[in-house]
């Protein structure tokens, strides 16, 4: 309920600035509730578990809905920012090993997403249009990009925890994502354009190509991701399942 400053300043500052700001800052809170929630206060977490998944789900279908009647391309990023904040949020109401390590890697791949898909926005050619198609991909929770990992391990989670509700949530809530991820796509980088002289390759064309390649190769080969993951999830909660 605190996302009222996110769309306009996501809107108006400049593409790197929202980077930083969606890559690193809006996972504070994130990092707060799995660090102090799941190790320091485990009790106080699984008893505001309902209120976290009501959060969550509110967040994943708010964020995703507003995200689809946009037509500006850094407001259905912001947008979605707030939809993908929601599945940590649902990951860490499973609680547990399985819920925390979901959320922990729901954390890093939302963090690669959205910094590769703000530092994309404005970029025009092939290379930023592959690029922003990898995050899209990555968003949408579709293989062979590393969110199709995200996606999975929450569904793992889910069925753990033997919910239905859980599930569904994540499939539609991927299928929202579907749709205003590939839209934003066709409008900004479709179209046919112009030819224009090829420019030199810029350090952001550069960091942009180079964080798609890194969302492709945690995809392919996401054994050290989710090791380090489980690894963390085990540390916080001692184990407990």
């Amino acid at each position: 309920p605190f996302h009222f400053w996110l769309p306009a300043v996501y809107r108006g500052i400049r593409p790197v600035s929202a980077a930083i700001l969606s890559g690193v800052l809006a996972n504070i809170g994130s990092y707060g509730l799995i660090r102090f929630g799941a190790d320091v206060l485990p009790a106080e977490l699984r008893f505001g578990a309902p209120v976290l998944l009501v959060l969550g789900m509110t967040s994943v279908f708010y964020g995703a809905l507003l995200a689809i009647s946009r037509a500006n391309e850094r407001e259905v990023l912001a947008y979605s920012s707030i939809s993908q904040a929601g599945y940590i949020l649902i990951g860490l109401s499973v609680g547990g090993s399985l819920g925390v390590a979901a959320a922990i890697l729901y954390s890093v791949v939302n963090a690669l997403n959205k910094t590769l898909l703000f530092l994309t926005s404005g970029l025009r050619g092939r290379g930023a249009g592959a690029a922003f198609l990898i995050g899209a991909f990555s968003v949408a929770g579709l293989p062979p990009a590393v969110g199709f990992l995200g996606k999975a391990t929450l569904f793992r989670s889910g069925i753990g925890a033997d919910s239905l509700a859980f599930v569904s949530l994540v499939l539609l809530g991927s299928a929202l994502s579907f749709v205003y991820m590939f839209r934003t796509f066709q409008r900004s980088f479709w179209a046919v354009q112009e030819e224009e002289k090829k420019p030199a390759l810029s350090p952001r064309q550069f960091i942009v190509l180079v964080l798609a390649g890194a969302v492709l190769l945690l995809g392919l080969w996401p054994e050290s991701l989710l090791a380090a993951a489980n690894l963390a999830a085990t540390g916080l909660t001692g184990g407990t399942p």
